[in-house]
């Protein structure tokens, strides 16, 4: 795959109008009119930040930045050159149209293969399903994930489904205006109604599967991450939240939870799968507590909502039932903690 390169350029003040093209080709070395003219068409050229179209005439003062190569991994990778095969998958697809696929992702189902993964994901299950597709013209190698969600959380993926739309989501997520909302519940009484948590994440140096949370960046081993949260209910030895994550990495809500003091419910990696403050906890409250983390053999986190603009119809917004499993114990505990 091939890395992407960010070129950002402030046109100068006694610049005279001129189409970006030939504006771009003096400023950028090895680089054709045509293939400006192409990023612009696949929305990797940004003015002011907005996509322009490939006939646009640059003006003094203008803010340009263009992505050059694949900036991402696409289907293409995973499904042309690891021969991957098609496997019959049901799909809970929540939404599709000509550009987008959107699809609420049950706990237990790995989105792409992997090491241990060669089989059953999401990709092959999406392949199957293109392939079977009664759309017409229809590219299969362009379409691609924009963005994932861990094996055992649930809820709404987006995929698109040809360059543009994915260079159009691309965007979103690289200027951070995608609004994704998770719920949660999270061991302990969480001491504020609202919050936001920080920090450079990066993987943890004393176990390679752990994501921890850094203060500084130092000797670049994080990247910096933030979470807004809300408390929904309390259950006074759990809290049930909602997260607005600003920027997606990897584990992000569950290490910054951790971090906190306040691990997922039954988030095995984070030490959640062990009841929180056994020692306050009656006999009976255990005997309960050890019960939902039968039911809810996960993590307790799920991908409520999506919002974003959609790449030809505007502003769109999705939403997804909270799963049998997780909304057991929520009324679970309503009935035994409240």
């Amino acid at each position: 795959m091939n890395k992407s390169t960010l070129i950002k350029i402030i046109v100068n003040k006694n610049q005279k109008e001129i189409r970006i093209d030939k504006f771009l080709k003096k400023k950028i070395k090895n680089i054709s009119r045509n293939q400006i003219q192409k990023y612009a068409t696949l929305g990797n050229i940004i003015v002011n930040k907005k996509i322009i179209k490939k006939n646009y005439k640059i003006k003094p003062l203008d803010f340009i930045e263009i992505k050059i190569s694949t900036p991402t991994t696409t289907i293409l990778d995973y499904l042309e050159y690891k021969n991957i095969n098609a496997e019959k998958i049901n799909l809970n697809i929540i939404h599709e149209d000509e550009d987008i696929i959107v699809i609420n992702k049950p706990a237990g189902m790995v989105v792409h293969p992997g090491f241990g993964n060669e089989t059953g994901t999401l990709i092959h299950g999406i392949k199957y399903y293109l392939n079977h597709s009664n759309l017409n013209n229809f590219n299969l190698y362009r379409c691609g994930l924009v963005h994932r969600l861990d094996k055992d959380t649930s809820g709404l993926l987006v995929l698109a489904k040809n360059e543009y739309s994915q260079n159009h989501l691309l965007q979103q997520f690289y200027y951070k205006t995608i609004q994704r909302k998770y719920i949660a519940l999270i061991w302990g009484n969480l001491i504020q109604e609202k919050g936001t948590i920080t920090g450079f994440i990066g993987r943890d140096p004393k176990n390679r599967k752990k994501m921890t949370i850094f203060k500084e960046d130092h000797k670049n081993r994080g990247k910096y991450s933030i979470t807004h949260y809300k408390v929904l209910e309390r259950f006074k030895y759990l809290t049930y939240i909602i997260c607005n994550i600003k920027t997606g990495k990897t584990h992000q809500i569950r290490a910054h939870f951790k971090y906190l003091g306040h691990p997922l419910f039954h988030d095995s990696i984070y030490g959640g799968n062990k009841i929180f403050m056994k020692k306050q906890c009656s006999n009976k409250k255990i005997k309960f507590l050890n019960n939902c983390l039968k039911i809810l053999k996960r993590q307790a986190l799920h991908a409520i909502s999506l919002s974003f603009i959609h790449p030809k119809n505007g502003k769109c917004h999705f939403f997804c039932p909270i799963p049998k499993d997780f909304k057991t114990v929520l009324e679970n505990c309503r009935n035994i903690l409240l």
